[in-house]
């Protein structure tokens, strides 16, 4: 039997996304998720996590939405102590403030009285060339797996660190179905363990103000509650798991 992670990323950006993850992991699918320890709704959504032990939950770091959870790192951000865009902030950014503020986010999350399961990021910008070995570096020293970055199989992300076999991040955009997750599924057969992403949510005003990916996240919660998803991801043998569970750490 196969095994198959489905991660919300965003939990902690605020409690509508909160309050949509959860539902998505106690009447849907979702099998994990990654905060934003960075985002106003961090600590709604850490005790959310330690209300329901059995969702894995990591860390989703963030360079490029909202503001620092340390408070000097002066080239990472603008004028107005907010993080830059990443096309400005991959111009900008010293790497040892990336690692300081990466290393910040992290001890915030364990603050909250959870261990992480693993790291992915904010607009995949771990998988960026300037990046990825800063967040190498801090998942040998945290001992955490990293969100796949490249299908390549000699690529240093499948070589040094435990990742999953298949990463996908085609259940994303504005025509969205049921269809389309049972397609996906088909893509999934033959790889042992895979990871999909999704980011569940009910709007509130601060996704809505923030978030050109708004309404689309409740057409992704109808979907991944829709009772014949989770019937065809056991009638294709998959079991829904954490990503500590698909990656045996």
């Amino acid at each position: 039997m196969s095994k198959l992670v489905i991660n919300a990323d965003d939990f902690g950006y605020s409690k509508g996304v909160n309050l949509g993850i959860i539902e998505a992991f106690q009447n849907g699918v979702v099998s994990s998720a990654t905060m934003m320890t960075n985002m106003p709704g961090a600590e709604h959504a850490a005790a959310l996590a330690l209300e329901n032990p059995k969702l894995g939950v990591g860390i989703h770091l963030v360079l490029d939405c909202g503001v620092p959870v340390n408070g000097n790192v002066p080239s990472l951000v603008d004028e107005e102590g907010r993080f830059h865009k990443a096309e400005t902030l991959l111009h900008t950014a010293k790497l040892s403030e990336v690692e300081k503020e990466f290393i910040s986010q992290i001890e915030k999350f364990h603050s909250f009285g959870l261990v992480p399961t693993h790291l992915d990021s904010h607009h995949h910008i771990h998988g960026h060339d300037k990046i990825y070995p800063v967040v190498e570096k801090i998942a040998a020293l945290y001992h955490l797996p990293i969100r796949k970055v490249s299908a390549d199989p000699n690529h240093s992300s499948n070589r040094l660190l435990q990742t999953v076999q298949f990463f996908s991040h085609k259940f994303y955009g504005d025509d969205l179905s049921i269809s389309l997750f049972l397609d996906l599924l088909e893509e999934f057969a033959g790889y042992e363990t895979v990871e999909l992403m999704c980011h569940p949510a009910f709007i509130d005003e601060p996704l809505l103000a923030g978030s050109s990916y708004a309404l689309q996240r409740v057409r992704e919660l109808s979907i991944l509650t829709d009772p014949s998803i989770r019937e065809a991801i056991a009638a294709k043998k998959m079991k829904l798991v954490t990503y500590k569970e698909a990656v045996n750490v």
